[in-house]
């Protein structure tokens, strides 16, 4: 919420607008910062990431070592804190047996 919550630089009191939009924009740098992390921690346990648009974060691939076929194929949802599934996230996760939701909260955040 930053260093003065309720309050600007100035000591005048926020409207509740400013309050809630500056709220909205600090979830959100939290949930992309928590993406990022989840999405590097899979590249290094040998996963390729790929970005998805719809329903989910991201597809990860793994690949067998010798011959390059996919060996393990998943969706990935990256919530943090208390973030709840959206509808289309929650109709993905029914129709996909491959579909995760990872829970993740960035160390440096």
């Amino acid at each position: 919420m930053g260093f003065f919550g309720n309050y600007d630089i100035f000591g005048r009191k926020k409207s509740k607008r400013q309050r809630s939009r500056e709220t909205l924009a600090d979830s959100r740098a939290k949930g992309k910062a928590a993406e990022d992390w989840d999405a590097m921690s899979y590249s290094m346990r040998g996963y390729e990431v790929e970005r998805t648009g719809r329903g989910s974060d991201f597809r990860v691939r793994r690949r067998d070592l010798f011959t390059g076929r996919v060996v393990e194929n998943r969706l990935v949802e990256v919530k943090s804190g208390s973030a709840r599934l959206s509808k289309l996230q929650k109709k993905t996760k029914r129709k996909k047996s491959n579909y995760k939701v990872d829970r993740v909260d960035p160390p440096f955040y």
